[in-house]
């Protein structure tokens, strides 16, 4: 049996790793579906499809962690249909989120820590190890969303130029892989030409 060394079979061992599965297959809105990873290190592998390039956030999965840990707040939101690009309510919303961590605001990490407001609502983005003996706190600690998602398009020009993998929590992105591979001399000149 050979190895793969080709930069799709290092992307295969990682997902594999992560989550249990190669993550090629996964159909959009079906990640958000999964609380419990089938296997590997807790992850959930997610659907490239679900990535809303506008906004940076993988809104399937930001969504299903809003709506099992702040449901009141959640509905508070007035989206007639959350799963609807065009929804005002989402969109402001979305748009929220995506100013809060992007650009010179206060960043991913930021938002994670301490939550976003939204008018009159505050959303928890993240939710922290919890103290022993707290059980509201390990429930909700046990509802953040570890996700990663290969192949991602990210630019929003018809170039469609992609990330290898992305690391998701709660649908936020906090780290981005580029693979290369020494084997065959690719560089990351090589890989910014393609």
């Amino acid at each position: 049996m050979s190895t793969d060394t080709s930069e799709k079979g290092l992307e295969t061992l990682i997902m594999r790793h992560m989550t249990g599965e190669a993550g090629l297959a996964v159909a959009p809105n079906m990640a958000a579906e999964r609380l419990a990873p089938y296997g590997g290190t807790g992850h959930i592998a997610g659907s490239a499809q679900d990535y809303d390039r506008a906004h940076a956030l993988d809104v399937p999965q930001l969504f299903a962690f809003l709506r099992a840990t702040q449901p009141e707040s959640f509905k508070k939101l007035g989206m007639a249909n959350p799963d609807d690009p065009q929804d005002i309510n989402r969109l402001k919303f979305l748009s929220r989120i995506s100013g809060e961590c992007g650009g010179s605001k206060r960043g991913v990490i930021d938002a994670l820590r301490k939550g976003v407001d939204h008018g009159p609502l505050h959303f928890d983005l993240f939710y922290g190890t919890p103290s022993p003996g707290n059980t509201k706190a390990e429930a909700l600690h046990a509802q953040n969303r570890f996700s990663i998602t290969r192949q991602l398009a990210y630019s929003m020009d018809e170039t469609r130029r992609t990330l290898d993998l992305c690391l998701f929590i709660n649908g936020l992105p906090i780290a981005t892989f580029e693979l290369k591979n020494s084997l065959t001399k690719q560089t990351v000149a090589d890989a910014v030409e393609q």
